[in-house]
């Protein structure tokens, strides 16, 4: 590029500090340290599973931890706040950095902060599976005195005999923990029927059957009685017929998680799981419901699926966008991403699923402006996961974002960039998985932010916004990204925003955070496509200089 001739003599390249903000990246460029509360907001959304290109998942960590506690430090109570509201409102693919910060604050926080833990916690630990992950969590950190004691209690004491009684077949144990051990931690007794029935201290019914001995029921305390769900479930483990399996599911509404192992390979029962089965659950055994033979051509239950997955329903039922390009990729390649399991996806579940993915998000007004978006394909974004999720590379999910845009914007551009141009033929019209594939065959290059600015500069595109989906590990450039934007602004005479998505959980960004014209966002965080949308469209920065 002409530019990069007629300006790299004038400023220092991205291996020196362009100014004394700058910090050394863990690629050894310089780039814009994030401010801790902005750390705090990827590690709840992106958490660190899988580490990055150039830290592993144990560096990664330790940095947001760090980040964490000086958060905790500075104000608890605005973090226990953040946490939930960002885990309530659906924002993050996963729970457990939300929880794991609960946990860092109820073992560091001041006494205001513990007591906004406990007014918190029912609200983030709102299914067995996260009260497990909690508890292995604190456990780790501390002892457990009576404010954890009390703490972990409530979870219990909050819920009535049904909610409880559903939680505990749902989620029986997760994270080498039961509820018996919870409760035998929290130091509970036998108060109440459901507490006996989680520790075993019923009396079996036992009868002899052609000469062997066979249990037919568990009697527990009669002055309490087990919730009807227990009941049931009692009667679910010793069914022996088709007919009699079916029928408790009708009756009790149980879920896969409750029925013996011995019937999973049923399509009948499968049938009648479906019929009240939630979205999540529905998005996640896809391939269990056609590989059974539920799930094929004609078949009535596709219906099912179709209307489950339509707008209105994923809207309301709060499911992450990632979720469903998870379910959407496993089920599409038929096969699953652990076991032996194989299948023939259904075409319309995959049309379905991929329509499914935009809805999960919050609602976007397009924003009318010239749209630059600009995916890092360098080889520091083939390694590590998003959110923990096999497979999901931070590069394959910056395409999957960038089509969230280019479906809402009437005008955009998709440009793919390492250490040169990459030509991406990515349109709004794509499918999610034949974008992933498009950024998928990239060779390994060296990361240069700066290309995107210089390149719509040597073009004169017309851009308002430059949206660049990156881990900001540049390094290679002779022109960091703010000069490079700089330049653009004052040479192009228009003042154009630059947005960073971090697709990373690291403490670093190419915005300059002087500059208001530059802002940082948080990748695959539902509310993130809107919030673009609105910078876009707000006031207008004035070019330096200008």
């Amino acid at each position: 590029m002409s530019y990069l001739r007629k300006y790299s003599p004038l400023h220092p390249n991205q291996r020196q500090p362009l100014d004394e903000q700058q910090v050394e990246n863990s690629a050894g460029g310089y780039a814009y340290p994030v401010s801790i509360w902005t750390n705090l907001d990827r590690f709840l959304i992106l958490g660190t599973e899988g580490g990055s290109y150039y830290a592993d998942e144990q560096d990664l960590t330790k940095v947001n931890v760090d980040s964490v506690k000086q958060c905790i430090a500075e104000d608890g109570v605005q973090v226990v706040e953040r946490i939930r509201e960002i885990s309530v409102s659906g924002r993050a693919p996963k729970n457990d950095p939300a929880l794991y910060a609960l946990a860092l604050a109820f073992t560091h926080g001041n006494t205001a902060t513990k007591q906004k833990v406990q007014e918190v916690f029912c609200d983030v630990a709102r299914i067995g599976t996260h009260l497990f992950n909690f508890v292995a969590f604190i456990d780790g950190m501390r002892g457990w005195g009576r404010s954890v004691r009390r703490l972990v209690g409530e979870w219990y004491r909050t819920k009535d005999d049904d909610a409880l009684a559903y939680q505990v077949l749902k989620y029986q144990s997760r994270s080498s923990w039961r509820h018996a051990d919870v409760l035998a931690k929290c130091h509970y007794g036998e108060n109440r029927g459901i507490y006996r029935w989680i520790k075993g201290l019923g009396t079996e019914k036992r009868v002899v059957h052609r000469g062997i001995e066979e249990k037919i029921s568990t009697v527990y305390d009669t002055t309490d009685a087990l919730p009807e769900l227990l009941a049931g479930y009692e009667e679910l483990k010793s069914a022996k017929k088709r007919a009699e399996v079916i029928n408790l599911i009708e009756k009790h509404q149980f879920t896969h998680e409750m029925v013996p192992n011995q019937w999973k390979d049923d399509s009948d029962v499968w049938a009648a799981l479906l019929a009240n089965m939630p979205v999540m659950a529905t998005v996640r055994n896809l391939g269990k419901m056609t590989q059974v033979g539920l799930l094929k051509p004609f078949a009535s239950e596709v219906q099912t699926v179709l209307e489950r997955l339509s707008p209105d329903a994923t809207q309301r039922s709060l499911i992450h966008p990632i979720q469903i390009l998870m379910a959407l990729t496993t089920y599409n390649s038929g096969k699953g991403v652990r076991g032996s399991l194989t299948w023939e996806p259904v075409p319309q579940i995959v049309e379905s699923l991929d329509a499914a993915f935009y809805m999960a998000f919050d609602n976007v007004e397009p924003s009318q402006k010239n749209n630059f978006l600009a995916l890092d394909v360098s080889g520091s974004m083939t390694h590590g996961t998003v959110a923990g999720c096999v497979g999901l590379t931070p590069r394959n999910a910056s395409a999957a974002m960038a089509l969230v845009t280019a479906r809402t914007e009437p005008n955009y551009h998709i440009f793919g960039f390492s250490d040169e141009f990459v030509h991406i033929p990515i349109t709004a019209s794509d499918r999610l998985a034949s974008a992933i594939e498009a950024v998928s065959g990239f060779p390994h290059g060296k990361t240069n932010c700066s290309l995107p600015m210089l390149y719509a500069l040597e073009h004169k595109l017309k851009v308002d916004m430059f949206t660049i989906y990156t881990d900001s590990e540049t390094w290679y450039g002779d022109i960091h990204p703010k000069t490079a934007l700089d330049m653009y602004r004052q040479e192009m005479g228009r003042p154009a925003k630059l947005a960073v998505v971090a697709m990373v959980a690291n403490d670093f960004s190419i915005a300059d955070p002087q500059d208001t014209g530059m802002l940082d966002f948080v990748g695959f965080d539902t509310a993130t496509p809107a919030l673009l949308s609105d910078f876009a469209k707000d006031a207008e920065v004035i070019c330096e200089d200008a």
